[in-house]
C-alpha cells in the first residue's frame, strides 16, 4: 500500500509540474509576442493567436495579463527557442525543448544536469530524426470505449492511436488520472479531429501546440529505465526547460 500511495503522490506532482510548465511556456511566448509586435491583439496577430490558444487550453486569463505587463519591464528580453539532444542510458534518446531569455544560462544548466545524472550531450540532429512532430488529442481511458474511439478517430483522419501502458500499481481508480489514449494527427487535420471528437461527445485535452513522438521506441532494462526517468525529472525541474521527450519504451 505504501508503494502505491507514493506512486499516486508522485503522479499528482508530475501533473502539477506539467501544468506549471505549460503556463510558463505560454507566458514566455506572450512576452516574446508583445516584445516583437506590441501589446494589442488587434494589431498583433501572434498575440491574438496566443490568446485564442489560452482559451482553448483553459488557461487562466491572468497568465496573459501578467505576461503582457512583464514584457514592458525594463531589461526583459524576448525568449528564444532552443532544442538540446541527449543520450540517456541504454541507447535512449532524449529531446529537451527550451524557451529562454538567456541562452548561455540555459545550456549551462542543461549540461550540468546531464553530466551529473550520467547522460551525454549529443550533436544537433543525431537524435531528433528518431521523432516525428505531431498534434495530439489526449482522451482518458475511462471517458471512452476503445473500439469506439478507434473507429471515430481513424475515420476522421487520425494517423495513429497510441494506447497507454499499464503497470502493476495502476488500478481502475487511478486510471482516470494518468492513463490516456493519444490521438495522433497532422497539424492540418487536427481541427477536424477535435471537431469530430466534440461532435461525438468524447472529452479530450488538446496538446499545447505539438508533441514529439518517437518513431521506434527503445526497450531498456528496469535499471536503465529508472535512471532515464531520474535524468528527465531533473531536466524538467529547470526553469528554462518547457518539455522533455524520449524514445524510451514504457
Amino acid at each position: 500500500m505504501g508503494r502505491r500511495s507514493c506512486k499516486i503522490a508522485g503522479r499528482k506532482t508530475a501533473q502539477d509540474l506539467k501544468k506549471a510548465k505549460l503556463y510558463s511556456k505560454i507566458g514566455k511566448e506572450i512576452v516574446s509576442a508583445v516584445k516583437k509586435g506590441g501589446p494589442s491583439p488587434i494589431s498583433n496577430t501572434v498575440l491574438a493567436a496566443l490568446i485564442e490558444k489560452v482559451k482553448e487550453l483553459d488557461i487562466p486569463k491572468d497568465i496573459v495579463d501578467r505576461n503582457v505587463k512583464r514584457a514592458s519591464e525594463k531589461g526583459q528580453e524576448a525568449f528564444i527557442e532552443k532544442i538540446y539532444e541527449v543520450y540517456g542510458y541504454g541507447g535512449v534518446g532524449i529531446i529537451i525543448e527550451v524557451l529562454t531569455d538567456k541562452v548561455n544560462r540555459s545550456v549551462a544548466a542543461v549540461r550540468e544536469v546531464v553530466k551529473d545524472n550520467g547522460g551525454k550531450m549529443a550533436d544537433p540532429g543525431s537524435i531528433m530524426f528518431k521523432f516525428q512532430r505531431a498534434r495530439v488529442a489526449n482522451v482518458k481511458v475511462t471517458d471512452v470505449d476503445r473500439d469506439q474511439l478507434l473507429t471515430i478517430a481513424l475515420d476522421a483522419g487520425a494517423e495513429d492511436i497510441i494506447e497507454p501502458s499499464m503497470d502493476e500499481y495502476d488500478t481502475e481508480a487511478d486510471s482516470s488520472e494518468s492513463r490516456v489514449y493519444k490521438v495522433v494527427s497532422s497539424a492540418e487535420n487536427y481541427p477536424v479531429i477535435l471537431s469530430k471528437l466534440q461532435e461525438e461527445g468524447i472529452k479530450f485535452k488538446p496538446d499545447n501546440g505539438s508533441e514529439l513522438l518517437p518513431t521506434t521506441p527503445i526497450e531498456v532494462d528496469d535499471e536503465a529505465m529508472e535512471l532515464n526517468k531520474e535524468l528527465m525529472s531533473k531536466l524538467l525541474e529547470l526553469d528554462d526547460v518547457d518539455a522533455v521527450y524520449t524514445d524510451q519504451k514504457y
